[in-house]
């Protein structure tokens, strides 16, 4: 057992020796890496994300095991005090570069925190916005508006969450849900499209009954699905956190959102997504549409119905 070369993604190459953890090796290299806990896996301040290379590294020891249980660490984060290196090619990358960083990960306390740092999932992307609000609220009161927000959200959270999605995000008379964290792709997409099929149908249902009569109004909305790998994670905002997606495929579905004004159909289903629908599903008419920062045409499908 010899000396293996481990790139520190930022920092460089650092040689270490079969005897030497990974954070000894950062260290002798002159890398400042974070232990507050003096290198006894009682802290997380040390761990690191493994880019390649992680089954050339040793197996976690019990000391490791207790904190990834306690701390719900993703398989790719580990403790550089307690991993050693049995083999080259090992690429991996700090988490915490400072000590303004700790408290972005593991508040005061870093053993108290269950934050993920952001990982590489596919997942399936839904944006939702309701058409032309912008003359309702100059035409209603500040109270009517407000009012009709809430009760419009409530309904379709309602909906989001029993198809095994999650809203991450509200944008004024918008929103965007993920599907896909629990459950597998042709589940999550199935999920989504649902979703949107039985928003359709609550609004069909309250135009009729609730915005003609008490509004004289008609509210129509938009939506877009896609899928693709994002990179998902948490972010603390004051003590909440709160997920996050990001990513070429989440503009693609904002665009896709966007495009059924163009398109003159209220529901948009992108093709990669479309087709892990069940078969028993695929009844809809396919056509193609040119979006922003995309050199081709994209082949989506027309889910939902005309606007009128």
């Amino acid at each position: 057992m010899g000396n293996h070369i481990v790139e520190f993604n930022g920092d460089g190459s650092v040689e270490v020796d079969a005897e030497q953890s990974l954070l000894d090796a950062a260290l002798t290299a002159g890398i400042q890496h974070i232990h507050v806990c003096g290198g006894m896996a009682e802290c997380s301040t040390c761990r690191v994300l493994v880019l390649e290379g992680a089954e050339r590294l040793s197996v976690p020891n019990e000391r490791e095991k207790r904190l990834h249980d306690l701390m719900h660490f993703p398989l790719n984060v580990r403790l550089a005090c307690q991993t050693r290196v049995l083999g080259d090619q090992v690429k991996l990358k700090r988490i915490i570069r400072d000590e303004s960083d700790i408290s972005l990960y593991a508040g005061q306390d870093p053993t108290l925190s269950s934050q993920q740092i952001g990982e590489e999932l596919e997942l399936v992307l839904f944006f939702f916005d309701i058409r032309d609000f912008t003359v309702f609220t100059e035409t209603h009161l500040a109270f009517d508006v407000i009012h009709i927000i809430r009760k419009l959200f409530s309904i379709f959270q309602k909906i989001i969450v029993k198809n095994g999605g999650r809203i991450i995000e509200t944008m004024g008379d918008g929103f965007y849900a993920v599907f896909g964290y629990n459950t597998g792709i042709e589940g999550s997409v199935l999920g989504a499209v649902q979703s949107g099929l039985m928003i359709l149908k609550q609004m069909e249902s309250l135009n009729e009954t609730y915005f003609k009569p008490y509004f004289e109004e008609i509210i129509q909305v938009g939506m877009g699905v896609h899928i693709g790998k994002v990179i998902s994670g948490e972010i603390r905002v004051g003590s909440i956190d709160r997920k996050f997606a990001m990513g070429l495929p989440v503009n693609i579905a904002a665009r896709l959102q966007n495009a059924t004004k163009e398109l003159h159909n209220n529901f948009i289903v992108s093709a990669e997504a479309y087709y892990h629908l069940p078969v028993t599903h695929q009844t809809h008419t396919l056509t193609y549409v040119r979006l922003k920062g995309i050199a081709d045409e994209v082949k989506v499908f027309l889910v939902g119905e005309a606007y009128q």
